[in-house]
């Protein structure tokens, strides 16, 4: 995604079409596109704001972050119960739908990650148990 150009420059275009100057001639004058400057300046007209809007980040972990109390709640309650578990729960007591990844991402946000044991993960063949013979 690319940045938002620089608010001087989104601040002179619209004062020099404010002075006069046709969105389409400011746009060649300061080397930008004139369908920015018409959305530049329509906005400009409609709410007076000349800068642009911060760009990117989360809109919409508040919408979990608001049963966050509820799933730690259910987590300790049963310790092994899993995402599909609770975001059947969530539906069926309270009438919200979430996909598991995005309670998992909420979880993890809240640092409840379970990492499996080491120890039972290995790989293994079921037909060679024992060590390797030296070499004769």
């Amino acid at each position: 995604m690319t940045r938002a150009l620089s608010a001087d420059l989104r601040r002179r275009t619209i004062a020099a079409v404010a002075s006069g100057m046709t969105r389409r001639a400011a746009a060649v004058r300061f080397g930008v596109s004139s369908s920015s400057v018409i959305r530049w300046v329509a906005e400009w007209q409609a709410s007076g704001r000349d800068h642009a809007l911060k760009q990117g980040g989360d809109r919409r972990s508040h919408r979990i972050e608001a049963w966050s109390a509820f799933l730690l709640a259910a987590i300790e309650t049963k310790a092994d119960i899993s995402l599909v578990e609770l975001a059947e729960t969530l539906a069926a007591e309270h009438g919200v739908r979430f996909a598991p990844s995005t309670i998992w991402r909420c979880l993890d946000r809240h640092d409840m990650t379970v990492k499996k044991n080491g120890a039972r993960q290995r790989a293994d063949t079921a037909r060679r148990r024992t060590a390797a013979r030296g070499l004769v």
